[in-house]
């Protein structure tokens, strides 16, 4: 029998405590949720809020824990599947879903298929996925394979899933990071309706904006310790900026006027069909370039063709003042371009390769001998370097890359990239996925490589990003560019109403 007082929350842990080897993931840490609240757990990369999730959902056991209640039920030890069965579920940033099989299959997927393998029968499947779909306030198609929606309808497919599985505590891990704003503001409709309908819902996201949107109380960690609980009402995004980093991190507008710089890139009339047309500017030695638009806006299908990954159907380039048209990436690279790209874990890094190899990938003929055979010594100097350079926290170069946190695992990818010494550099959404520590030590970077000369197309969704580390600011909606701002003369609430509307 359970009293009034904790049957009003859905989740009650304290003085959780979890090492690993010498390692203090958690040290005594406190954390409740509230029935039908919306709670935000926030703190940097590697601040323990991936190992309390999954010791709440049963991967991992604490080996300290005053109080561990679910739903008001006191509990000893917990699995993955006893987590499932008493409402947990968590919906990962990588969604954990089954890309060839269809929108039905997936929803239905724990309840039809995977914990009790029996014989499939599709009339149910289909009652149950629409059922659980109007409840969302969502119609899809059930017949479509998951591969052929956009990542915000697989967001949907995910919540879904998780409700069919009975989920009355759902954690949600960056759902936001790849959703254009419009697509965030549905998502965020569809977690105040499952609030609403008395589901837990516990938001981790590093974009501050929306976490204090949604959310009615913030929990915040740092290396491990529980800093405090806060309600979201009255906080400011500096000040939770603050509480999670332990340092004030001042945005400021830092534009300069490059425009008498030589030009190292000159687009015109750049065209490709059905992706974008007509796209002219400038880029001159040690700017930064801003770049926005939503989603879908033609932002990174230009880098491609700048880059050589898609041949242009029209329109001129040049390269410091030379006919530029690449056949290749590879010959991109070689005239002088360099490309981050805004999916980090497929196109920009090896996960299952050691640091010191995704450091040097893209320079490995620089590093042979005479023989010619891979110089260790000349490898190792050029991984230490950028690795000092860049100020990447690692522990030996030998370590996989998937150690790294996100922050980190950037550096190594930008640390790829300068290697081979380039005139431009084209960064796409270089902060996905990264905390509010790690994106301001990225974009000190960004602005020490400017200083140096070395010209930025900086490309993102995000005002504050390019507002704050942009010398000029383009806009991109439908394939076309628009507008172009000074960020000195702009506030970021009105480039918001410009970009968003």
């Amino acid at each position: 029998m359970t009293d009034a007082n904790t049957e009003r929350f859905a989740l009650r842990l304290k003085g959780i405590s979890k090492t690993f080897g010498g390692l203090q993931a958690l040290d005594d840490v406190d954390f409740e949720v509230r029935v039908g609240e919306v709670h935000c757990l926030a703190g940097e990369n590697g601040s323990g809020k991936s190992t309390l999730i999954k010791i709440i959902t049963g991967v991992y056991q604490p080996q300290k824990a005053e109080l561990f209640e679910l739903f008001g039920e006191k509990v000893r030890s917990i699995s993955p599947t006893g987590s499932r069965n008493r409402g947990v579920s968590v919906i990962w940033q990588d969604l954990a879903l089954f890309s060839h099989m269809s929108v039905r299959e997936n929803i239905c997927f724990d309840d039809m298929v995977g914990l009790k393998p029996r014989a499939v029968h599709y009339g149910e499947m289909d009652r149950k996925a629409r059922a659980v779909l109007e409840r969302l306030g969502v119609p899809l198609e059930l017949d479509m394979p998951l591969e052929a929606l956009s990542i915000a309808r697989r967001q949907i497919v995910a919540i879904a899933r998780a409700l069919m599985n009975d989920a009355r505590l759902i954690f949600m891990d960056e759902p936001t990071a790849s959703l254009s704003r419009s697509e965030t503001d549905h998502l965020l409709d569809i977690v105040r309706k499952l609030s609403a309908d008395g589901v837990a819902v516990v938001f981790v996201s590093h974009r501050l904006a929306e976490v204090l949107e949604i959310a009615s109380r913030v929990t915040v960690l740092r290396d491990g310790r529980l800093i405090g609980v806060y309600d979201c009402a009255g906080m400011t995004q500096a000040r939770l900026g603050e509480l999670m980093t332990g340092q004030l991190i001042e945005n400021k507008v830092v534009a300069r006027d490059r425009i008498d710089a030589p030009k190292v890139m000159e687009v015109r009339g750049l065209s490709r069909s059905g992706e974008f047309e007509n796209v002219s500017f400038d880029l001159h030695a040690g700017e930064v370039l801003g770049l926005i638009g939503l989603i879908g806006a033609g932002r990174t299908e230009l880098a491609h063709v700048l880059m050589g990954m898609r041949a242009p159907t029209a329109g001129d380039m040049r390269v410091e003042g030379r006919p530029f048209r690449p056949a290749s990436i590879r010959d991109a690279i070689r005239q002088g371009l360099a490309y981050v790209s805004e999916d980090r874990l497929s196109l920009g890094l090896l996960q299952k390769q050691p640091i010191e190899d995704n450091t040097v990938i893209s320079v490995l003929r620089k590093l042979l001998t005479r023989l010619p055979l891979l110089s260790m010594r000349k490898r190792d100097a050029l991984v230490g370097n950028w690795v000092e350079r860049l100020g990447v926290k690692i522990g030996r170069p030998s370590d996989l890359i998937s150690t790294l946190s996100g922050g980190n695992q950037q550096k190594i990818v930008l640390a790829k990239w300068l290697a081979t010494e380039p005139k431009l550099l084209i960064l796409d959404s270089p902060t996905v996925g990264v905390d509010i520590g790690a994106r301001a030590g990225i974009f000190r970077i960004v602005r020490s490589l400017a200083d140096s000369g070395l010209a930025i197309l900086l490309i993102s969704d995000e005002a504050t990003e390019v507002m704050f580390n942009s010398d000029r600011i383009l806009h991109m909606a439908e394939g076309q560019i628009i507008a172009e701002y000074d960020p000195r003369k702009l506030t970021v609430p009105e480039l918001e109403e410009r970009v968003y509307a």
